[in-house]
């Protein structure tokens, strides 16, 4: 796809780096030229130091409203299937979509490093826009700043997001019960190899390609199937080990997953076996694990298969009351031995979101 033209150069440069400063002409030539426009900032809105949201939330369903922060710190900035811009857009998006909100607003806060090329700065945040556009989420607010060289890496981003959740969804650990069917909505660890070869220069025979997606079309489609979601949450950082530990704790059960059920491409259990690591730890960005009843198990897992990127989600495993401490994650192998998953002891891959 061919990018539109950046609109540079500004001070009649050819090529602009950016330097360390906070409130001089070029920052503002930098907002007004670059960054407002690209991100849809400057439509005819006066600038102010908050957004109202009213407008934004005024055609929303009655519901709660909900609420989240993150940052992104990725390195590289770009890597097969997404980029750091794609990836905060989607990584907030999601995790409003695991309370079951509907995202209406984003802020876009840039933290850019003296130096960084204009150019790479362009495709981050036409992949901004372009990642909110297609999800149908606004953003409304933000800030740039600006640190000296060599304290920033790059570029990094924090957005935080606004959605409503519809009235009459409850969506949280808290929800899970004895006997609730466990599914993931596809197959797992692709963003956290894809990321980890670019950055170590790792070629694979086949190129292993992000996940990252967003998730809410695929949580809208699970509540209009009538699906009574009692948790959900997205397999970020940990991966689906993470997840399944944090969610057995807090919600005081047991879990039993059943590996041979867990799906993991061929590339990726190829990769993850030469690079001696466990897919369950490897992060995902556009893959969540769903709690539902044992009776909507199935249309779930139909629901599941139809969405963008659903292919290969999979019913894993399933929830008992705890025996003993509560909050355990119990695995069966592929020759029916049982063994424990438990939080990985460090971070396995750093630096992939």
């Amino acid at each position: 796809m061919d990018l539109p033209v950046c609109p540079l150069p500004l001070d009649d440069s050819p090529t602009v780096l950016l330097a360390h400063g906070g409130g001089g002409r070029l920052m503002h030539q930098l907002l007004d030229t670059l960054i407002l426009p690209t991100l849809g900032m400057d439509g005819g809105r006066s600038l102010h130091d908050a957004a109202l949201l009213d407008e934004l939330c005024s055609d929303a369903p009655p519901g709660r409203l909900a609420f989240t922060t993150d940052s992104y710190v990725v390195r590289p900035l770009f890597f097969p299937g997404g980029d750091i811009g794609t990836l905060a857009v989607c990584g907030t998006v999601n995790d409003l979509a695991m309370a079951g909100a509907q995202p209406r607003a984003l802020s876009v806060s840039l933290i850019l490093e003296e130096g960084l090329p204009m150019d790479t700065l362009w495709r981050v945040l036409l992949s901004l826009r372009q990642s909110a556009d297609a999800i149908g989420v606004r953003i409304v607010t933000g800030d740039t700043k600006v640190v000296e060289r060599g304290r920033g890496d790059g570029l990094y981003l924090n957005t935080a997001g606004v959605g409503v959740a519809p009235a009459g969804v409850d969506i949280c650990p808290g929800r899970v019960r004895t006997g609730d069917a466990v599914l993931v909505s596809g197959d797992l660890g692709r963003h956290g190899i894809a990321v980890m070869a670019q950055r170590e220069g790792i070629a694979f025979e086949t190129v292993i390609e992000s996940d990252c997606a967003a998730l809410a079309g695929t949580v809208t489609a699970l509540l209009e199937a009538g699906i009574e979601v009692h948790c959900l949450r997205d397999l970020t950082r940990g991966g689906l080990a993470s997840a399944l530990v944090e969610i057995a704790r807090a919600a005081g059960v047991d879990l039993h997953v059943d590996e041979a059920a867990v799906p993991v491409s061929t590339a990726v259990a190829a990769a993850c076996e030469l690079l001696g690591f466990d897919p369950l730890h490897v992060a995902c960005e556009g893959r969540l694990v769903a709690f539902v009843p044992a009776a909507q198990a199935q249309l779930a897992h139909q629901v599941l298969r139809r969405c963008p990127g659903g292919g290969q989600a999979a019913l894993i495993g399933s929830v008992s009351a705890a025996g003993g401490k509560a909050g355990r994650v119990t695995l069966r192998g592929p020759y029916g031995i049982d063994r424990p998953l438990d939080l990985p002891a460090g971070e396995l891959l750093p630096r992939i979101c």
